[in-house]
């Protein structure tokens, strides 16, 4: 097996007691606490600047709001609308980084916004063309103007009787959680260190600054301290909690707003692109086709139950994203039993008071507290590097000294190829029995790295489920997976992509990881059980508060 490109592996269950020793025996620059986006970019991009450091998950990375997105690396058009020109900037070029990056993650694709005449057309022409600009757009990716031809050929689901004409420009396809492995894979490759299951305690202090953080791991039950020069609170809705830890006067910064989304089979909704869709209430959300599954959202409403890690989806949120497709599609009447995946998360965002969450900016907010913990809250999935880099300003501070300026880097593990997914994923099928739909997944998945997860095994998981034995074993011994939750959710994501394999692959991910990591039968019985109560809690519509 060749070496992993632009990465390393991730700390392993059975590394852990070795981890911790050294956590505890190093000082480092940098302590993160959080490991999702915000905290994996940060940890990356301090790296590469070479800093020391040490990042800490209560959880498994990407398990909160950097597992639940709408899975688009976008400018956010709709913010050209509320002024804030220079966020869909950042946002818009950031996007062609990110593809070069990591190519498999970061996937092109036409989103069609549909409108019934003429002067509408030019009237989002207009922003459109504005956006791109913005975005330094190059001249193939420049939108295109459907009319009912265009529609007939390319869009057939859309009801050309009510929507004539289309929009449509390039945005980009991804997957959140495995945006945030590979970050953290390039941070540990440069001798960063990254544990998850391993929720921060405490902050210790030393002549009323902070000096590192207590952290339990929960795998092990054992204790350690973390000595850093600068604690980074990364911790996405759970930040208010952690500057608790530091000053428990500290007053609340965020506002939670849930979003939530649904994933309907792609023959019931055969869309074929991603579509900007208006609700009754005048919002805007996405129906986005992955393969054989369209999801479609997001929700955008206060969450005022506190930060939790798997928000209820209720029946009314199903059937507030369903409604719009009936005035869409003419095929598109849709009831809550045609919902084969959900997902709910939080964004935790800088609270404006009297703003409602659609309203609120997504700007992030970076702060230092009384001890000298940076804490950054807000900001959006597709500006994650440049909330890094502003970061890195203020913990420059902190450190009292000057740092490298940022830099690109190396692509991300699985990204060092040409960027295009067809010929990888026609190359993993050749003279395999895997399929085609099976290459494709891993090809997006994984990228050049596909071939390796082939080779520690190509057996399907279940009989017909494009899910194979290799994808259990990378998970744990390269991307620290150490429950079946683990793999199901965020590795392979069969439980938000795949729903005819849902629960069929559950068993055999159990006994496999039973197999890599000694468990019991009981362990495995128990592990098995949490993860398949899991899957029916997500299609459970149970009408809940919001």
């Amino acid at each position: 097996m060749r070496p992993l490109s632009a990465g390393a592996s991730l700390v392993s269950v059975a590394e852990r007691s070795s981890a911790l020793d050294a956590l505890e025996r190093e000082r480092f620059d940098l302590a993160i606490v959080g490991g999702g986006i915000t905290g994996a970019g940060l940890a990356r991009d301090a790296a590469l600047r070479g800093l020391s450091v040490a990042l800490l998950e209560s959880e498994d990375f990407a398990a909160g709001t950097s597992s639940r997105s709408s899975k688009l690396i976008h400018g956010g058009l709709r913010y050209l609308a509320l002024g804030e020109v220079g966020l869909v900037r950042e946002s818009a070029l950031e996007r062609k980084v990110i593809f070069r990056l990591a190519p498999h993650l970061a996937e092109r694709r036409w989103m069609v916004l549909p409108v019934r005449s003429r002067a509408a057309l030019l009237k989002f022409r207009a922003a459109i063309t504005a956006y791109e600009k913005l975005g330094a757009v190059e001249r193939d990716d420049l939108h295109q103007n459907w009319g009912s031809e265009e529609l007939e050929r390319f869009e057939p689901a859309l009801d050309r009787s009510e929507w004539r004409f289309a929009c449509a420009y390039r945005e980009y396809l991804t997957d959140d959680a495995r945006l945030v492995l590979a970050n953290l894979r390039a941070a540990a490759g440069l001798g960063a260190r990254a544990l998850n299951w391993a929720p921060v305690t405490g902050i210790q202090l030393e002549n009323g600054r902070a000096s590192g953080v207590t952290v339990r791991c929960r795998l092990t039950g054992r204790e350690a301290r973390v000595q850093a020069g600068c604690v980074v609170n990364a911790a996405g809705a759970w930040v208010d909690a952690l500057r608790r830890l530091e000053d428990p006067a500290a007053p609340g910064l965020l506002h939670l707003s849930k979003g939530v989304h649904v994933g309907v089979p792609a023959a019931r909704l055969p869309i074929r692109n991603l579509l900007l869709l208006s609700t009754d209430d005048r919002r805007g959300i996405f129906a986005l086709r992955r393969d054989e599954i369209v999801f479609i959202g997001t929700t955008d409403t206060s969450y005022r139950h506190g930060a939790e890690l798997w928000p209820r989806v209720s029946r009314a949120d199903v059937e507030y994203l369903l409604a719009p497709l009936q005035h869409y599609l003419a095929d598109g009447k849709l009831e809550p039993e045609d919902v084969r995946t959900a997902w709910a998360g939080l964004r935790p965002l800088v609270a404006e008071p009297g703003k409602p969450p659609t309203d609120i900016s997504r700007k992030d907010e970076i702060l230092v507290g009384p001890a000298g913990v940076v804490t950054v809250a807000g900001g959006k999935l597709t500006g994650y590097r440049p909330m890094a880099q502003r970061t890195l300003e203020r913990v420059a501070e902190v450190l009292g000294r000057a740092l490298p300026e940022e830099r690109e880097g190396p692509p991300l593990p699985g990204g060092d190829f040409a960027g295009e997914l067809a010929p990888l994923a026609a190359a993993l099928a050749a003279g395999r029995a895997i399929g085609a739909t099976c290459a494709q997944r891993l090809a997006r998945l994984y990228g050049s790295e596909a071939e390796q997860v082939l080779r520690l095994g190509a057996e399907s998981l279940a009989p017909g489920a494009p899910v194979v034995t290799g994808e259990v074993d990378w998970a744990v011994r390269h991307e620290a997976a150490a429950t079946v939750e683990d793999v199901l959710y965020r590795r392979t994501r069969v439980a938000l992509f795949e729903p005819d394999a849902r629960g069929a692959v559950a068993p055999g991910i159990a006994r496999r990881m039973a197999e890599l990591l000694g468990w019991s039968a009981e362990k495995a019985a128990e592990e098995l059980a949490r993860a398949e109560a899991r899957l029916r809690a997500d299609l459970d519509f149970s009408d809940q508060p919001t």
